[in-house]
Formats: structure tokens, sequence, C-alpha cells
């Protein structure tokens, strides 16, 4: 039998993605998570003598937890769910701003392991406008290093789980390798909220169970994990809580146990971290089950930002096929024809001198007018340094350095990360 191929996942959290990679056949050579109550569950479920995984807790991006040098050569697939706060549209989406964002260090990081494969998964913001010189930005770096990369929405609904969960996937391969990948394709059930739960709801003989469950007959919101820096469990912000309200669920906290039998039918139920979980694609099978530890709250939360574990488990099983070259091979050009480049950072990346507006609004070729130029340049400096020379019609603009953290000793994450500060990044 050839041995597993092996992954480092970094940002592991309570293990979602971690279990989904597993069920697609790759083996933890090391998983790294900040938070030490995710940490405690990935160890409860594959620490010593439940899967021996060697499991780190603290800053990814700092060698005393964990040195990248010992691991060059060894790793088949680096993975991770790098923070989502820096792009979530809930948040205030400072992209390379953000002290959390670890998405250009994820990059650099591929360039020193050299892995056969890369899987980083994010929110659907991360897919907007907003951060098109962002995207590619990552794209282009990827592409120094050899790797033909692609970026994906998919729905977690397509995957078998019961829930409008939208991430946005990097995926990227050496160019041998890349011409085996397809992303994989949707696998709808049908599921409900109602016919997923209907057993946890009816496990304290509440009558009101199988009405309850014939109600709940569509598929969930996006459960919403939140951060440290917010309060208790619930399921969500206003928008959210209605829609669970229509399904016949209070979002307005997460319940200790399911209903018990002398709970009257017409109750109006809370949900239970198990619920949720079984939400986020965890169990029934017995595969797909995990123990959560911790408070109710720290559990929801590990639970609510998670990735769900048939979704890893898709893309996994595709990067799988595409490693070991299962399949027709296809031709590049074919895999990147549904790409479209940013023009204003391409323009600006590939001068070798400052632009104008009016060089910009040609290198776009889409009719822009000279607001629009200055909106691009508005968006892009969010995330890079741009020059401006000049004054007037002579004002022209250079592209200087992406904002994003690499691993610069004097970059502002190192100020979040100290004293106090650290307890409050998620």
């Amino acid at each position: 039998m050839a041995p597993k191929r092996r992954v480092i996942e970094i940002c592991a959290g309570a293990g979602g993605q971690a279990l989904g990679l597993e069920l697609a056949g790759f083996e933890h050579l090391l998983a790294v998570e900040l938070d030490p109550n995710a940490a405690a569950t990935l160890r409860e479920n594959r620490g010593p003598g439940k899967g021996d995984w060697d499991i780190r807790v603290g800053d990814v991006a700092d060698r005393s937890v964990w040195d990248p040098a010992e691991y060059v050569g060894k790793v088949d697939l680096l993975a991770g769910g790098v923070p989502c706060p820096p792009f979530s549209i809930a948040g205030k989406q400072l992209g390379a701003e953000d002290e959390r964002d670890l998405f250009a260090w994820a990059v650099e990081l591929v360039g020193r392991l050299r892995p056969s494969a890369v899987l980083l998964e994010n929110v659907r913001g991360l897919s907007m406008p907003r951060f098109s010189g962002y995207r590619q930005e990552i794209k282009d770096r990827l592409a120094e290093f050899g790797y033909w990369s692609d970026w994906k929405l998919l729905e977690a609904r397509d995957y078998g789980v019961p829930q409008l969960r939208p991430r946005f996937i990097l995926v990227a391969l050496p160019e041998e390798e890349a011409r085996y990948f397809s992303w994989p394709e949707p696998r709808p059930t049908g599921e409900t909220v109602g016919s997923a739960l209907r057993d946890l709801m009816a496990a304290n003989g509440w009558q009101g169970a199988d009405a309850w469950a014939n109600k709940a007959d569509s598929i969930a919101p996006t459960i919403v994990g939140g951060s440290k820096k917010h309060g208790g469990a619930d399921l969500g912000p206003t928008r959210a809580k209605r829609a669970w309200a229509s399904i016949g669920v209070d979002g307005l906290g997460v319940a200790d146990e399911a209903p018990r039998a002398e709970t009257p039918s017409n109750f109006v139920p809370k949900l239970t971290t198990e619920m949720v979980a079984r939400i986020q694609g965890w169990g029934p099978e017995p595969e797909y089950r995990w123990i959560f530890t911790g408070r109710k709250t720290s559990r929801y939360r590990q639970i609510g930002n998670a990735f769900p574990p048939p979704v890893a488990r898709a893309v996994g099983e595709s990067i799988m096929a595409a490693l070991e070259h299962a399949g027709d091979p296809k031709a590049l050009e074919e895999l990147d024809r549904e790409h479209v480049r940013d023009p204003i950072y391409t323009a600006l990346r590939s001068a070798d001198r400052p632009l104008s507006l009016h060089e910009l609004r040609r290198a776009a070729s889409a009719g822009l007018a000279e607001v629009d130029v200055e909106h691009s340049l508005n968006l892009l400096a969010r995330d890079f340094v741009i020059e401006t020379t000049g004054s007037g019609d002579a004002r022209a603009y250079r592209l200087v350095e992406f904002k994003g953290f690499v691993g610069q000793e004097n970059h502002l994450r190192h100020l979040a990360f100290a004293g106090s500060a650290r307890s409050k990044i998620s």
C-alpha cells in the first residue's frame, strides 16, 4: 500500500477542514492553531492514542511554535482556514491592513515548504471587487513560485450540508498536477434543517419533534461563530435570527439540551451545540462524528467558525485526484479561461515607471472614466503602498509594495500579538 499523502494545516480551528482532508485520504503531519480551546478539541479527537497528530498551540507565524524549515520537502498539501475578519462583509474589510490577515504569509510559506498542493479557504467577502487586486497579487506570487492557482466560491449546500454557507476557496498546484485538477461537482442531497435534526430534537422525548421537523423544511442560514470580541453564543445578526424564526428556531441563544417530553408541542426550540455541529456537516455518520470540548460558548464558536467537513472532503478528493494524475489531463489555458485579471493592478504591477490616469484608463481598455480609475486606486491603496507623484493632469501612480504580512519584523501585527492584546485575536 502506498503511503498516505501528508498535510500541514495552519489555522486548523476545531478540525472541520482537518476531518474532511483525513476522509479524503490525507494524513496530518502537523496542525497549528492559535485558540487553545479549539486545539483542545483537536487533541480530544486526534491527539495521543486517537490519531497521534502533532498539534501545536500558538501563533502560526511564530517559529517558537513550529519551524517551517524542518518540513521542507516533506509536505504533500499545505492547507488552512486563515482568519476571516480581514475580508468579512460584516466587518470593516481591512484586508492587508488587518493585523489578523495571514493570506500573504501563507503564500510565502508555499515558497519555503514547496508542497505538492495548496488549499486555503475563507469567507465570500474575499471574492468581491474590493479585493480584486489582493487576489491577483496572491495568484501572481504563486505563479512566481511555479504554481497554477484558481479561486472558486463553493456553496456548502451543494455538498450535503443543509446550510447556506458560501466559502471562497484557493487551490494551487504545480503545472503538471494542475492539468489533472477539476473542482468537485455539486452533490446536493435535499437535506433540510428538519430532516437533519429530527432525531436530535426528539432525543429527550419531545412530542413536538415531528411537527417541528416538518416545518423546518429548508436549509439553515449561515451559522455565525463570531469572535472573542462579542458576547455569548447565538445564531447571528437580526436578519439571520428572522430566518431561523421562519423555520421554527429561536436564534436568541443556544440551548443546553433538546426539549423534554413535558415540553409543549408548540414550543419554539433553540439549537444545542450538537445540533449546530450537525448543520455544519458533523455526523450522524460515524466517520463524521467529532467531540467538542470546553464551555458552551466556546464549543459554539469552534463549530460556527469551521469549514464544513463534507466540503473540505470534496475539495480534498479533487486535489488528491490531481496529485495521483487521475483522469485525462487538460490544457492549462482551459483551466484559466474564466479568470479575469484586475486591469489597474496589472498595469501598475508590470510598469517600470509611474503611470498617469490617462495611461491607466487606456490599460484598463474598458472605457473607464477617470473617477472609476481613481476609485480602483483608492481600493488598491488599502492593500498596497501606492506612490503618487505630480499634481493635476501630471499626476502619476506607482505600485510600491504589498502591505500584507509576510513575516516582517516591523509589521503592525506584532503589536496586536504583544501582551494582553493577543487574547483578543480570533
